[in-house]
């Protein structure tokens, strides 16, 4: 797991062996199983997520009906909006069982301080995610159901396979059985 990690830095900043082993000196890793419940509605966080296998989902529960905002699996981050804030509002869960990288600020600080290349690392990545969540984000507010589902295909097709289909439907804003006939109705057009 190490070198899936160290393969993903690389793309950002070169590390030094001395580097490495301080990130590896931190206890980073850790084996979650799937179905565990990472943040309740309520609670505060003090720690961020890096998915380095498997599949976690952020979730609100809505006059009791879950409503899936996003997943992260392989090599997505995951910042808690209630970070050192007010409680959270969502629940965050394990599909898959999980290994995640799990820090918090202290740890941050500490691994910024003695390698600032680090902190830079960190903005440009929290940059990327910005940008990359204000596009999910314009896609859903512009789009059909049929779209979302389309666009889902097309750039996160591993989750058609990973992710109940319950979760799915509520993530493209849409009931199982729209998304059960909205599949239908798709692989009708295909054939024609």
């Amino acid at each position: 797991m190490e070198n899936i990690l160290f393969d993903f830095i690389s793309k950002y900043i070169s590390l030094t062996e001395d580097e490495k082993n301080a990130i590896l000196g931190l206890d980073l890793f850790h084996s979650v199983k799937k179905g565990t419940v990472l943040l309740k509605e309520g609670q505060k966080s003090q720690v961020s997520y890096f998915v380095l296998k498997g599949c976690i989902r952020v979730y609100y529960i809505i006059d009791g009906e879950e409503k899936t905002t996003a997943f992260y699996t392989e090599l997505d981050a995951l910042t808690p909006h209630c970070v050192n804030k007010a409680p959270s509002e969502y629940f965050i869960s394990c599909v898959e069982d999980c290994i995640l990288l799990i820090s918090n600020a202290d740890m941050e600080i500490e691994i910024n301080s003695k390698f600032p290349k680090f902190e830079k690392m960190c903005r440009i990545l929290s940059e990327e995610l910005l940008a990359k969540q204000q596009i999910d984000f314009d896609e859903f507010k512009t789009s059909s159901p049929e779209q979302r589902y389309l666009n889902l295909l097309q750039k996160r097709p591993d989750l058609i396979q990973r992710v109940p289909q319950h979760q799915l439907a509520s993530y493209l804003g849409i009931k199982p059985q729209s998304l059960s006939r909205l599949r239908a109705r798709i692989l009708e057009k295909s054939k024609e």
